[in-house]
């Protein structure tokens, strides 16, 4: 090609997900990869009495240009939800419409990268991510994470010694890629650490509202004193992804920055889909919606840990998730899931491996597997294959 690319094209790759999403499509493969919903619980038939709703009582406005920072109306349903259920103290004002969490894990990368900044993140994070902030020239310092959260002692060490951090990003509940969720203290920790340090914190929560068992827990955002924490969140897994309506939460001077860097990217979101998000929270009961995609999700979860539990090897490890949509599974040390995935695909059983959730040390024996999507029999049957595929694998090496 004789066109001249910005150089940070050098660092942009294709997604691992989106690329295994495309074999996925193929009807008789059983997909443990993407982080898709249930289509059947798509509320189809209220979404098309909604929709005429909003056409025939406010037509012209639906169909109109909208302000940029979103459908005030959804923009308080937003706000309130967050106070009633993580404690957050934020209104309308605070709230920014999004096309999906996603874009608002963009905008921040425009907001507060510079080249060679330093994102501090959770080891492995969320791939997408990874390359929404890395387009903007930074670097990451991997944080290690146990089963209840970052460590902070590892955190508080990298901030005191390391100079350009800009962002702490971290997903503390029903964590991407492991399904695991920070403890009570370590949420407080870090709301303390990042006003000592002065570094904003980007808490992305698009699975929080899908808990099977055990206790809600606030938003790191509750124990935020200084303005330092930044809220994402989504109706994609609560409602439906392709609608692509999320939101930022922040205090509201750094809202009037987002807002500019949104108006020179797509000027707004869509006005119809929030209008018609928004009528349907108002005519429609979002928790009995969103009990039945737990209660779903819960059994689905069951049975692929179970499955694991019967078909799979002795030797390995994996997260038992008290809500969300994914489990993260370590093979021994001398194993690669990226060639498990090549044999499993061959059998049309499809994950993700998980070493492109490492931005700096992938390993390579790790991987992602989610159970929201394949019916209860497909579950089963798909992990007692690649159960049966990954014994044989291991015994090779």
């Amino acid at each position: 090609m004789a066109v001249q690319l910005a150089h940070r094209m050098a660092s942009i790759k294709e997604s691992e997900i989106r690329e295994i999403l495309k074999v996925t499509q193929q009807p008789d493969v059983i997909s443990f990869a993407g982080g898709l919903p249930a289509p059947e619980l798509f509320p189809i038939e209220a979404i098309d009495r909604v929709q005429h709703l909003v056409l025939q009582e406010s037509g012209t406005q639906a169909l109109q240009y909208t302000t940029t920072e979103g459908y005030a109306p959804l923009r308080h349903w937003i706000a309130e939800r967050m106070n009633s259920r993580l404690g957050t103290d934020f209104d309308a004002d605070n709230i920014l419409i999004t096309h999906g969490s996603q874009q608002g894990l963009d905008l921040s990368g425009k907001v507060f990268l510079d080249q060679d900044d330093i994102v501090l993140c959770e080891s492995p994070t969320y791939l997408a991510a990874i390359s929404a902030f890395k387009a903007y020239g930074c670097r990451f310092i991997e944080i290690p994470t146990d089963q209840q959260g970052m460590d902070m002692e590892a955190l508080e060490a990298a901030l005191a010694s390391t100079e350009r951090i800009k962002l702490i990003y971290v997903i503390p509940t029903f964590q991407n890629p492991t399904g695991k969720t920070w403890n009570l203290k370590k949420r407080q920790q870090l709301a303390e650490l990042a006003s000592k340090y002065n570094v904003a914190v980007i808490e992305d929560n698009p699975y929080g509202e899908l808990r099977f068992e055990g206790e809600d827990l606030p938003s790191v955002r509750t124990f935020d004193k200084t303005g330092q924490i930044l809220c994402t969140g989504s109706f994609s897994k609560i409602f439906c992804p392709g609608f692509r309506i999320g939101w930022i939460a922040a205090d509201k001077e750094l809202i009037r920055k987002y807002v500019l860097i949104k108006q020179g990217t797509d000027l707004q979101c869509n006005t119809i889909a929030q209008m018609v998000i928004a009528k349907y929270l108002e005519l429609y009961d979002i928790d009995e919606h969103i009990q039945k995609i737990v209660a779903l999700y819960k059994k689905r979860r069951d049975i692929a840990l179970q499955a694991i539990q019967r078909y799979f090897p002795e030797n390995i490890s994996y997260t038992y998730p008290q809500g969300g949509l994914f489990t993260w599974m370590e093979l021994p040390e001398n194993a690669s899931a990226r060639h498990l995935l090549e044999l499993a695909l061959q059998s049309k059983i499809a994950f993700v491996p998980g070493g492109s959730f490492f931005p700096n040390n992938p390993k390579e024996n790790t991987l992602r597997l989610n159970y929201s999507n394949m019916s209860e029999e497909r579950i089963d049957a798909g992990l007692q294959t690649l159960g049966g595929i990954l014994k044989e694998y291991l015994a090779r090496l």
